[in-house]
């Protein structure tokens, strides 16, 4: 979920929500019927966590979770900023725990009213945490951080429930001296899918097959502008099929 491997705690969390997400649906591992992503990459993986928010003993442990997590890796954060959109929900479940304050950042200032990027009160100085829903190639999340060091802010870090754990995406952020965390990952989801008999060793393989897949395509992509946003970056799956 970051770099070095996680504590055992954090192992616990992270196999936890791993699987609330495979229960309620808000991830599905398809090893056979690919998913088509808005980019056009087709994926064996989908994540909506935007489900997450319609079930609330799964809201109520990612919150719980990674708010402890937040505070471990974070403890002296002062503003969370929620990607615009998926990001802002989960930003403003974990503001209200940690009672902090909260801004969201759109992707461009609006082009109308006070054509703001960054909307709430955020002052220079402050220490900021981004906040998304998944980690893919990490362009919103980089693009957020951009918008927040510009108003003055520090960005200490930034967080999502999910990574893929793209090479590129880590990169990038590593690039931009942008430190991150994930509550779980795609390794704990495969392992927690298997222990729960949903997938077989065989459609685990298919599943590091085809994200090996999807990676090496996000990588041909790497020299022009990602065609895929943060949080839920591969949009509403256009026609599930055979690939």
């Amino acid at each position: 979920m970051t770099g070095p491997r996680a504590a055992s705690s954090t192992e616990e969390a992270a196999d936890e929500v791993a699987g609330h997400l495979l229960r309620i649906g808000a991830v599905t591992l398809s090893p056979r019927e690919l998913y088509t992503w808005s980019s056009g990459v087709r994926s064996p993986v989908y994540c909506d966590n935007r489900r997450t928010l319609s079930y609330p003993d799964v809201r109520d442990a990612i919150v719980a979770a990674w708010s402890q997590l937040l505070l471990t890796r974070c403890p002296d954060v002062q503003v969370l900023a929620g990607v615009a959109t998926a990001g802002i929900p989960h930003a403003a479940l974990l503001a209200d725990r940690l009672r902090l304050p909260m801004v969201y950042v759109r992707p461009e200032p609006k082009g109308h009213g006070l054509s703001r990027a960054i909307e709430g009160a955020l002052t220079s100085g402050s220490r900021v945490v981004v906040v998304e829903d998944l980690i893919s190639t990490a362009s919103s999340l980089l693009g957020a951080t951009r918008q927040l060091r510009a108003a003055g802010a520090k960005v200490i870090a930034a967080s999502a429930i999910v990574t893929y754990g793209f090479p590129q995406a880590a990169e990038q952020m590593r690039k931009a001296e942008l430190p991150w965390f994930t509550l779980t990952d795609l390794d704990h989801l495969k392992r927690k899918a298997r222990a729960m008999g949903t997938l077989s060793e065989a459609e685990l393989q298919l599943i590091d097959q085809g994200m090996a897949d999807v990676g090496a395509q996000i990588a041909l992509r790497t020299a022009t502008p990602d065609p895929a946003p943060e949080g839920s970056p591969e949009g509403a799956p256009r026609v599930p099929g055979k690939a």
